[in-house]
């Protein structure tokens, strides 16, 4: 007779943060079977707030989630994993008062931080009492609860920490069906640079573009309408392609009329933050597209506008 494997009974959690990716994170885990015990915060009510989301939003369980404040602290159930949710300013904080609390005095378990640019160096305070401890960054923008849940569902996952943490971040990782893979300590601050040129960047980037758009006659709604396919098939491009090959328009194409008009009508005073992010990301498109084999005289035409292009930056 073939025996039924056991299922893996999930370890309970508390997510210490109440904000958007700590709502996110329980709403994932609840899903995936993972007991949600306690959310700590600062002020009592956010902890109150993130579970009246969190149970708005995840399946129904038959396990009560507890809002409690830093004054509750002992308070703090005896959980398998803790997740640190809050910002990165605030995680060395909370890592002494963990430790400080009753949490120190109970079995070890393991606890993970959110944050992509600290290692896991910055909890120890809980590693000297024998925790495990890592961090587990996903690559996901979360701007809403209930939807970065379901991002969070099949993303990739940065990991670090020690033997036992990394085990405890894989298990997390895989039940929420992502990947996962890991960087040195030393280069979490780099990692996590490259993360933010990636994705909030790109966000900042897209909000210069839409207030061009609107200098032009169009209302932000219908700027952020125009401009979401274009980006949309930017990103379909990167899915299939290196960034040398899927990169267009025109410094790809080495249009040099074309940038020179682009120069003259960024060259207003009010546009001087635009002005200086088009040379800054122009020059690296000219380097980019080097790499394509077009005409080096046409590119160093385009390296030299952009070198002599006048801006002003007072006033960012």
């Amino acid at each position: 007779m073939t025996k039924i494997p056991k299922k893996r009974q999930k370890p309970s959690v508390s997510v210490v943060g109440p904000g958007r990716l700590g709502q996110a994170l329980a709403i994932a885990l609840r899903s995936a079977g993972y007991p949600i015990l306690a959310f700590l915060a600062r002020h009592p009510m956010d902890a109150k707030k993130a579970v009246r989301a969190v149970n708005k939003s995840a399946s129904k369980s038959r396990t009560s989630t507890q809002a409690l404040g830093w004054d509750e602290l002992a308070k703090l159930p005896a959980t398998n994993l803790v997740l640190i949710a809050t910002p990165d300013d605030a995680i060395a904080e909370v890592a002494h008062r963990l430790a400080a609390g009753e949490i120190g005095k109970t079995r070890r378990r393991t606890v993970l931080h959110t944050s992509g640019a600290l290692a896991r160096d910055v909890l120890s305070p809980l590693a000297d009492f024998g925790f495990h401890t890592g961090s587990l960054h996903p690559l996901v923008s979360v701007s809403e609860p209930g939807a970065g849940a379901k991002a969070l569902r099949g993303a990739f996952y940065c990991l670090e920490g020690d033997k036992t943490a990394l085990r405890v971040a894989r298990l997390i990782v895989a039940d929420l069906k992502g990947k996962s893979f890991s960087v040195a300590a030393e280069n979490k601050a780099l990692y996590h640079a490259a993360a933010v040129m990636a994705s909030p960047h790109v966000t900042a980037l897209f909000d210069i573009a839409t207030e061009l758009l609107v200098t032009c006659g169009l209302s932000r709604k219908a700027a952020q309408e125009v401009f979401v396919p274009l980006l949309n098939s930017t990103v379909n491009n990167l899915k299939i392609s290196d960034p040398v090959q899927a990169l267009t328009g025109t410094f790809a194409r080495g249009d040099v009329a074309t940038v020179r008009r682009h120069l003259v009508a960024l060259s207003q005073k009010e546009l001087a933050e635009a002005l200086e992010v088009y040379k800054l990301l122009g020059l690296h498109s000219v380097q980019m597209t080097e790499k394509n084999g077009l005409d080096p005289e046409l590119l160093e035409q385009i390296r030299k506008l952009l070198e002599s292009a006048s801006g002003s930056t007072t006033g960012r």
